[in-house]
């Protein structure tokens, strides 16, 4: 087992600004480099760093490509609740980074085989993600690769739990309008990150964040998966480090 480099910040807020050192040291020595990125609460700290970093001049994002790990099944591109937008309003409408260079699943896509390949063939021709950037869910999940019997290998699509969808309602008017299925990079793609900084906040976290890291590695947390990857950043707040 390999274990991770630990960094611990006293709020979620410095755990941003940890994590955008770690963005930051990448785009200064390679402009040109390709950043996986993930949604929710627990990342926007981080955006808000990378875009005052920007403005002040520390970073430049003309030549940065990006990957975003995943998208709900059924959203279109502008939907209130869609990844894509998330990630427009949250990072890429505040940055030079260029709209081609974004890539996020297509959740309209018809032929969802073809559509994996193709997301897959994208990130391959831009020489692989150098630093990918990863949350997790309280059951383990690393972007919506659920808990199952294996470990996932490529983008693919995937039914979520109730727990993932019970999580993610307070973004929607009910449960019911919560997509029942998304796609997302396998655990075989994010694997094949030169570095992962993942990034955990709160103390509801807390249980999960040491199952995943100082646990058995199994399936059915599939971030456990991590303990096997080279270069993993593990950055907390103090409340998901806990004692």
């Amino acid at each position: 087992m390999l274990h991770p480099r630990i960094l611990i910040a006293p709020t979620p807020a410095e755990a941003g600004r940890l994590a955008a050192d770690q963005f930051e040291a990448l785009i200064q020595a390679k402009p040109a480099c390709v950043i996986g990125l993930a949604t929710g609460s627990t990342p926007l700290h981080l955006y808000r760093e990378l875009i005052a970093r920007e403005k002040a001049g520390k970073l430049d994002f003309t030549r940065v490509r990006s990957a975003n790990l995943d998208e709900y099944k059924g959203l279109a591109p502008d939907h209130a609740q869609s990844y894509r937008r998330f990630m427009q309003e949250n990072l890429f409408d505040h940055i030079c980074i260029k709209p081609e260079n974004t890539i996020v699943p297509d959740g309209l896509a018809e032929d969802v085989s073809a559509m994996c390949q193709a997301y897959e063939k994208q990130i391959e021709d831009w020489g692989g993600v150098d630093l990918q950037l990863l949350g997790i869910g309280h059951d383990g999940h690393i972007g919506f690769n659920e808990p199952c019997d294996h470990f996932p290998t490529m983008t693919h699509e995937v039914a979520l739990t109730q727990m993932t969808r019970e999580a993610n309602k307070r973004f929607f008017a009910s449960i019911d309008e919560v997509p029942a299925a998304a796609f997302t990079m396998g655990v075989g793609t994010v694997m094949a990150a030169r570095k992962i900084v993942m990034l955990i906040t709160g103390a509801d976290k807390h249980e999960i964040m040491r199952k995943a890291f100082f646990g058995p590695v199994t399936p059915e947390v599939p971030a456990s998966i991590l303990q096997f990857h080279p270069d993993v950043t593990l950055i907390c707040d103090a409340a998901a480090w806990g004692e």
